[in-house]
């Protein structure tokens, strides 16, 4: 079906490798936009589902490798405790949940999953902590540096989630050598405060904004199954769509709902709801990354295959989510040697690419340096 596409790629040996060179960005006829009218991506969104997923693999094409897809890992570093209320959010200390509130862990659990994570083909490593923001946790934040760090220093690209940042807070992340910051706008600007009332829709955009400007990549998407209509989902993209840069990776979330929230009761999203969500956001952001995150151990493997098809080019996989089942790497790896599908490297997307240049060369001439000088004695 998709043979007949003018575009070329170099189909690479199998590897589930930890690092790559930047790679030139892909050319094609599709243009990035900034300037996305509603109406113009609500008329992406109702095209018929075949004729959508044709037009975003099309797309896909002129911007990635289809055969790649990057394995990401996402630990719980901090969990329950929140003072949020995120209706969906079984960390929240305002719902009687399953999930007990604990301590920061310790750095060397984190190395030790990281390290794991790395060993099962893993390229991107993520710390979550149910935070509202980093006010009054100075040690804790410290310490989180320091897993930033050593997790950075394996060579892997490194995420974290903490809530709210400051500009201050992002630079010091940025100088540790965090990669990329993950904060959802979850849905639409009008739907929102039917799903969240303690942290408004703007003081999400104010840490993106920090993010960015401290040149680290953002991770950015949302959640389906909210109760959200299908003009919020339009709206969602709408609004991530347009922003200065769009997000390197936009995360797509199917609702697992959690006894004790008050989204318990929520009926799982459709696939077709999945695949069309993906499939837009692939047309209006056509180098992101699309992340295709919760709720994907619900999904078969034909399923997951037409997400793949529509748009998506990353996995969370590994033990669990945060408070979510994931699937496990070697069921994932089993996967993707059946639909020929390999593994991306760190740093592998573009937009990373560029972002992390600079701290990039900079390994490659100590490692050149370390080299030579182990060489050295033996002249």
């Amino acid at each position: 079906m998709f043979r007949a596409f003018p575009v070329r790629y170099i189909k690479h040996t199998r590897t589930l490798a930890t690092h790559a060179a930047p790679t030139s960005t892909r050319s094609g006829n599709s243009v990035t936009r900034h300037n996305w009218k509603k109406d113009e991506i609500q008329q992406i969104y109702d095209t018929p589902l075949l004729d959508l997923v044709f037009r975003a693999a099309s797309v896909h094409r002129q911007h990635h490798d289809p055969t790649k897809i990057q394995l990401c890992t996402l630990m719980n570093i901090k969990t329950g405790g929140c003072s949020e209320d995120c209706s969906y959010c079984s960390q929240s200390s305002r719902y009687a949940t399953p999930t007990k509130a604990s301590r920061l862990v310790d750095i060397e659990p984190v190395l030790e999953a990281a390290r794991k994570a790395k060993e099962n083909g893993s390229t991107r490593f993520c710390m979550g902590a149910a935070w509202r923001d980093l006010a009054g946790r100075k040690r804790g934040f410290e310490r989180i540096l320091e897993m930033v760090r050593e997790v950075r220093g394996m060579g892997m690209e490194v995420c974290t989630t903490l809530g709210m940042l400051s500009p201050e807070q992002a630079r010091q992340l940025k100088e540790a050598g965090l990669t990329a910051y993950n904060h959802n706008l979850d849905t639409s600007r009008e739907f929102y405060p039917q799903v969240i009332t303690t942290r408004s829709y703007d003081d999400r955009l104010e840490t993106i904004s920090a993010v960015r400007d401290a040149g680290i990549s953002v991770c950015s998407g949302g959640i389906l199954g909210l109760g959200e209509s299908d003009s919020d989902r339009v709206g969602l993209i709408y609004e991530v769509a347009n922003m200065p840069e769009h997000p390197e990776s936009f995360p797509v979330n199917a609702l697992v709902p959690i006894p004790g929230t008050p989204l318990e009761g929520n009926d799982p999203v459709s696939v077709h709801i999945l695949i069309r969500t993906i499939a837009t956001a692939r047309v209006a952001m056509p180098a992101t990354i699309i992340r295709l995150a919760a709720g994907r151990n619900t999904l078969d493997e034909t399923d997951q295959a037409m997400c793949f098809m529509a748009g998506a080019n990353a996995v969370f996989t590994g033990e669990q989510m945060l408070t979510t089942p994931c699937s496990p790497w070697d069921e994932d790896k089993a996967m993707m040697g059946r639909w020929g599908l390999d593994g991306m490297r760190s740093f592998e997307q573009v937009g990373v690419a560029k972002k992390e240049a600079a701290r990039l060369e900079q390994a490659e001439i100590r490692q050149t340096t370390k080299s030579a000088n182990l060489i050295e004695p033996a002249l």
